[in-house]
Order: C-alpha cells, then sequence, then structure tokens
C-alpha cells in the first residue's frame, strides 16, 4: 500500500505542475493556481499514508531526535508519507512563484525552467526565483493588485 500511496503522492500533483508550467496564460491555470486547496490532493495521500503510523510518528515529532526519526523512516508507510507532505509544500511554494511571476509579467519562457526546477529541487527554486523576480519584472508592481484585464489578455497572447 505504502508504494501506491508514495506513486498517487506524484500523480496527484503533476496536473497543477503541468497548468502553471505548460498553460500559464490559460485563465483557468492562473484560477485554479489561485486556491490554495491545490494542495489537498497530496494532503489526502499524506493522511492515508500516515494513517497507520500516527501514534509513532506523533509521539516523535512531539520530541524530535535524530535516532527516532531515522527509525521511523525505516517505515514504509511514514516514508510514503513524508514524501507526499514535500510535495504539497513544493506545489504551494510553486504555486506562489506562479502567481507573484504572473502579476511582475515574467516571460513564460524564463518560468518554465524556474518552475520545473522547483519542481526538483524548491531549496534551489526558491531562493532563485527570489534573487531573480525584481530584475525580470516587466511592469512595476503595486502589492495586493491583480493584473488587469488588457495586462492579462496580453499576457495570454503572448504565451
Amino acid at each position: 500500500m505504502a508504494d501506491t500511496l508514495f506513486q498517487l503522492a506524484f500523480l496527484v500533483v503533476v496536473p497543477f505542475w503541468a497548468l502553471m508550467i505548460v498553460a500559464p496564460g490559460w485563465r483557468w491555470s492562473e484560477r485554479i493556481a489561485g486556491s490554495v486547496h491545490i494542495a489537498l490532493p497530496a494532503l489526502v495521500v499524506w493522511a492515508f499514508a500516515i494513517a497507520p503510523v500516527l501514534r509513532e510518528f506523533a509521539t516523535e515529532m512531539l520530541n524530535p531526535d535524530l535516532a527516532g526519526v531515522r527509525a521511523l523512516f525505516a517505515d514504509d508507510d511514514v516514508v510514503a508519507a513524508v514524501w507526499a507532505q514535500v510535495l504539497a509544500w513544493d506545489l504551494l511554494v510553486g504555486r506562489w512563484i506562479y502567481l507573484d511571476s504572473r502579476e511582475r509579467r515574467v516571460h513564460p519562457l524564463i518560468m518554465a525552467p524556474l518552475l520545473m526546477l522547483t519542481i526538483l529541487l524548491s531549496p534551489i527554486g526558491l531562493p532563485l526565483y527570489l534573487a531573480l523576480r525584481t530584475p525580470l519584472t516587466r511592469r512595476p508592481v503595486t502589492p495586493g493588485a491583480r493584473p488587469r484585464q488588457s495586462d492579462q489578455d496580453a499576457l495570454t497572447r503572448s504565451t
């Protein structure tokens, strides 16, 4: 069962990544990525994976030490659950990067490799995006402001 959940965790996040990378200008991509609920499928997988070992996991997380966490990771259910958790977190990070880059009008051909890097190594993808986001911005950004409809239309045509 753990192997199936491990594989399923990846499969439930891939469609969201595909929308942000392959169809960034599609209005449904931004609408779907605009919801924090995109992480829920991976978290449901997490819940199923962690259920058989929840007591041991919770006990160790309340007072963690390296040996105890190492012992937990010997259990395939824990590995599948942590994998689902990592994928959910990476997706939320990627979601923020995607939405921020759309607001800043960063070209999708620049964002695609950055988002791919974030899927693979979010601890590198996020700081790299943060370092590049201001130089890549195509227009001044007002915090919290959404792109004007004409800007969204132009972005859709450019993707």
